[in-house]
């Protein structure tokens, strides 16, 4: 599953109401079940005020902020409008955006747990239709949908909304911000005018009443406001670090911490096993949980986190839920939450027991308009941290071995090692420090590597700068279509650049790039596997959307080249040749 949205969706920071827990809302009993199966006791304002309308059958405004649980609230009735057994689409809610339409999707489907049969689908744009489609074809009956999207397969014939008993408009007011009012319209128009319909904004501006004066039927309007928390024994900071560099930040950030236990969040099951698996490959220990582990495997890894046999987990907030383990001192926000409440659930994890705590948050360079936001919610301020650099990480690493020097002095034994030293030819304080070096995991400076087309947007490219360390320290971005367009002017195609700007190479093309899904490593591993040449031998790497180029200590012979060209990176040879510099246009510019 792996839905941020459920720590808004169900959240255990609602006032209690002992006369008005879930079974007093009159659900049905198997998603009754599904709602005790996930933890949840009490249902916030917006669930007490929405679901009984909405089973009822009567259609909802509802005027609420994201984390206040909306989710539940208009779901749960969905799924009771539904019949597992009729093969086509019986509910649909509109989202603004992808990460939305995946969370909400997400949390539909575990209220679902107890409804055999039943198929929850997301479709959104900027995705292969394929899967989309064929999802609709097996019988999906709840489609959770990007408005553009939903109007392509309405277009195609493949999304066939004749059947629809429920419909819900998701955070509207974003979505006609967005420019969806014409898509809504049309989408709303082609569902019968019999279905149920539940209108969910955080706001209520004259274009949205008079979306649910026409689309909706006698409404009841339902108001909520969030409430704030904030944890004062938490230390709560922030790192703006953009999306392809979030990884080796992470491990940085716990190579040098001193807490005990971690959880990183994350808000997909997909991105939990990947962040873990990727930490695995960087030595730390971690463990991947979301809504899909089985209670008993979910069991073990909480055992494992409390007992010290395990200090890293990647989770998904429905999987957090209900985790209190005293270890964990820090909380890290791999992704940012979408909702303040999720971010307050979510550090809440640390500074248990009147413990501190330390929360950190990643935003990419685009998010950083969510920091204020956070910050209004919690009435707390985040401090901006800089990134442990790679050299951090191996200072700290070095000065806790030379911390132990003086215990494994005191524990003696040490005759063959001082023979040892004593027959080197190496000076002793230069040995000391390689071998500290071998010992921490220093292995000398490493290729640079620099890439086109991140994140950022599809038509900015970007410059990295590095340290001498070989770590990122900025990006600065430049408008550009093509190598071309960055490279220096002049006279192109005459000569190769044997060296780049700082004339510490040869730079070498590559006919691979982002459009065959090269990772840098692959091109380093062939590069260095076929030309019998080692790690430091190569420099910065750029990667292009169809090429790449490749700084290399040395010029290639023949043989060499011919080897290295006949190497096969994602099913490409790499055909390398010294790089000619920009090429000259093959026509007038328009």
């Amino acid at each position: 599953m792996g839905s941020s949205v459920l720590t808004a969706v169900l959240t255990d920071l609602a006032p209690a109401r002992p006369e008005t827990g879930f079974a007093g809302l009159g659900l049905p009993d198997d998603l009754l079940s599904a709602v005790v199966d996930l933890g949840f006791t009490t249902p916030t304002d917006i669930q007490i005020e929405a679901i009984p309308l909405l089973l009822a059958g009567r259609d909802v405004v509802g005027v609420a902020q994201t984390g206040t649980g909306k989710t539940a609230a208009f779901g749960l009735p969905l799924l009771a409008a539904v019949d597992p057994r009729v093969r086509q689409v019986q509910a649909l809610v509109l989202a603004p955006t992808r990460e939305l339409a995946m969370q909400v999707s997400d949390a539909i489907a575990s209220f679902a747990s107890h409804l055999r049969g039943l198929t929850v689908l997301p479709i959104y744009g900027g995705s292969s239709f394929v899967p989309q489609l064929r999802g609709l074809r097996d019988g999906a009956q709840v489609v959770v949908g990007t408005p553009g999207r939903v109007m392509d397969l309405m277009e195609k014939g493949s999304l066939d909304l004749s059947g629809v008993r429920f419909l819900v408009l998701d955070e509207a007011d974003e979505m006609l911000r967005m420019g969806f009012a014409e898509d809504v319209e049309q989408i709303a128009a082609r569902v019968p005018a019999s279905r149920r319909t539940a209108l969910f904004s955080a706001t209520m501006p004259a274009a949205i009443k008079k979306v649910a004066a026409t689309h909706l039927n006698d409404p009841v309007r339902v108001s909520v406001t969030p409430a704030s928390s904030t944890v004062s024994n938490i230390d709560q900071t922030f790192a703006v670090v953009p999306f392809r560099h979030k990884v080796g930040a992470l491990s940085r950030v716990l190579a040098i911490s001193d807490a005990d236990a971690a959880i990183i969040f994350v808000r997909t099951k997909s991105a939990a096993d990947e962040v873990a698996i990727e930490l695995a490959g960087r030595g730390i220990q971690a463990a991947a949980i979301s809504g899909d582990v089985a209670q008993r495997d979910r069991e073990r890894l909480i055992d494992r986190l409390r007992s010290g046999t395990l200090d890293v987990l990647v989770a998904t907030d429905v999987a957090a839920r209900g985790l209190d383990v005293e270890r964990i001192g820090l909380v890290v926000n791999f992704d940012v939450p979408r909702e303040t409440e999720t971010y307050v659930h979510r550090i809440g994890r640390t500074g248990r027991a009147g413990r501190s705590g330390r929360a950190l948050t990643f935003l990419t360079p685009r998010e950083r308009g969510r920091l204020s936001q956070i910050e209004r919610a919690t009435g707390s301020r985040l401090r901006e941290i800089d990134i442990p650099t790679p050299a951090d990480v191996s200072a700290h690493r070095a000065s806790s071995m030379l911390s132990k020097v003086d215990e494994r002095l005191a524990a003696g034994r040490l005759d063959l090692y001082r023979e040892i030293l004593d027959g080197s030819d190496h000076d002793l304080r230069e040995m000391a420090a390689a071998l500290l070096a071998i010992a921490v995991g220093d292995e000398g400076p490493a290729p640079r590597i620099v890439e086109r087309f991140d994140d950022e947007g599809p038509r900015r490219r970007r410059e990295e700068n590095y340290d001498d360390s070989g770590e990122f320290v900025g990006a600065k971005f430049e408008e550009g279509r093509d190598h071309e367009r960055l490279a220096p002017r002049g006279r192109a195609g005459t000569r190769p650049r044997h060296r780049d700007a700082s004339g510490s190479g040869t730079r070498y093309r590559v006919e691979v790039g982002h459009r065959d899904g090269v990772q840098p490593g692959a091109i380093v591993g062939a590069i260095t596997g076929e030309g019998g040449l080692r790690g430091q031998d190569l420099g910065k790497i750029d990667i292009f959307p169809s090429f790449s180029l490749v700084e290399i200590s040395q010029e290639l012979s023949p043989e060499t080249s011919r080897k290295i060209g006949a190497a096969r990176v994602a099913g490409r040879p790499l055909r390398i040749r010294p790089d000619m510099g920009p090429r000259k246009p093959s026509g007038p510019r328009r």
